[in-house]
């Protein structure tokens, strides 16, 4: 129906972290930007200075009205729009605990994806978006009603984040580890169906392990200072000065954002999973690891490397970090990545118990960290059932882990067998945004 060279399927891998988007039949998205947005209120905008007013006007294609209760906001979508700092820009998710809450701001990113982006028109494509494993039909119902409604799309598919994985490496039974920002989960995959009765599900993702590092150095006396509160001059060749500029009214969700954009590259650049359970003693004379701030001062980086990554394999680490009061009371209940892993196997029939051990895939940014699939690999071999194989997968490729759902979808997008499988535009003005459930099982 929609296979050929004319008209090439969008697909859309909407994280908690990124948002990626491209064309189907390609390699990697051409499109990857923040899944947060930016937000003013109203009644902020008409204070703002006729300096801002001129500098939002070159960004007004990334600017996006919405409705919000009564008083409006504009939305600054994309990692341009949200680089440049506004007075009283608050920085927003449209997920709550991975599941869409604000579906202004996921519409607002979605027409970024198309019109920005991708500089297409939805009218003309059909889509494939991911979708998390846990998606309720109501939320399935929604993202149906937004496509075919407000971007009159010809077909639609939604396709669980596991099996677009499983698929990108080629198998159609697995176990996938999706560790992405929000949250860690483990999928079960059994011929191209989730097994939802065993999916796992962990609070732990790459955004609080860099709020743990950024914790842990400002306890060291180390404060990371945002892009926008310094200037650096060159005093003499080679030679910089930095000057503090202050800002009164920038928000504090945006100071973090900016914090956790520096502190979520220190940790990508020196973080590794240790090869044994991290205890004080026995890294406390770690060789230290220098990273050079924006603002040009050096710190060095020793028990941390390794102490934060472990995190996901011992979260009662959290403790030990000052400052992490808010996560503290779930630590105990939150279980660690070998336990859930086994956990959600022995939830499965037997029958494919011996397949789901040998092969476990790793998907997601946080799964991209040096040596986490050695070390997930020697923790599994010790504590699964002799007769089993464990065998842990990942893409040798950096990129193509970070990319695995959004790959999965590219490849099963542009397969001609899979073209009669689209949920049509006409099938939705039949039957209704409720068929959803029946097209995409």
């Amino acid at each position: 129906m929609y296979g050929g060279d004319e008209v090439s399927a969008i697909v859309i891998d909407l994280g908690s972290h990124t948002c990626k988007a491209g064309y189907a039949g390609e390699d990697a998205p051409k499109a990857v930007f923040p899944s947060v947005v930016g937000s003013i209120d109203q009644m902020d905008v008409d204070d703002m200075t006729s300096n801002e007013k001129n500098a939002a006007v070159d960004s007004k294609n990334n600017v996006k009205d919405s409705e919000k209760g009564k008083g409006k906001r504009k939305l600054f979508v994309g990692s341009q729009a949200l680089g440049f700092r506004r007075d009283h820009m608050e920085v927003l998710s449209p997920f709550k605990d991975g599941i869409v809450a604000d579906w202004d701001i996921v519409d607002s990113i979605w027409d970024h994806a198309f019109r920005e982006c991708l500089l297409i028109d939805p009218k003309e494509h059909p889509m494939l978006l991911a979708e998390p494993s846990s998606n309720s039909q109501q939320q399935r119902e929604r993202t149906a009603e937004l496509m075919f409604e407000k971007y009159a799309t010809p077909a639609l598919f939604l396709a669980k984040n596991a099996v677009l994985t499983s698929f990108a490496s080629g198998r159609a039974t697995s176990l996938v580890v999706d560790s992405g920002g929000g949250s860690t989960t483990i999928a079960p995959v059994h011929d191209g169906y989730v097994i939802q009765k065993a999916v796992a599900f962990s609070p732990i993702g790459g955004e609080l392990l860099t709020d743990c590092l950024m914790k842990s150095l400002e306890s060291k006396g180390v404060m990371i200072k945002p892009r926008y509160s310094f200037k650096r001059k060159e005093i003499q060749p080679g030679v910089f000065q930095t000057v503090d500029l202050d800002f009164t009214n920038t928000s504090e969700s945006y100071r973090l954002y900016s914090q956790r954009v520096i502190a979520s590259d220190i940790k990508e650049c020196v973080c590794r999973a240790p090869d044994t359970p991290y205890d004080e003693s026995s890294y406390s004379n770690i060789p230290m690891t220098p990273y050079e701030l924006p603002d040009g001062q050096t710190i060095e980086i020793g028990a941390d490397r390794f102490k934060i990554p472990d995190i996901l394999f011992n979260p009662s680490l959290v403790q030990t970090i000052p400052g992490m009061d808010n996560f503290v009371e779930i630590a105990p209940s939150v279980r660690g990545l070998p336990q859930m892993v086994i956990e959600s196997i022995n939830k499965c029939d037997v029958d494919i118990r011996r397949e789901l051990f040998s092969s476990i895939l790793l998907a997601g940014g946080t799964a991209s960290m040096q040596q986490l699939k050695e070390r997930l690999e020697k923790d599994l071999l010790e504590e699964s059932p002799q007769t089993a194989r464990v065998k842990v997968l990942a893409s040798g490729n950096a990129t193509e882990r970070r990319f695995s759902v959004w790959i999965g979808g590219s490849i099963l997008a542009s397969l001609g067998s899979f073209q009669q499988m689209w949920f049509s535009k006409s099938e939705y003005e039949e039957h209704g945004a409720s068929y959803v459930q029946r097209k995409c099982p």
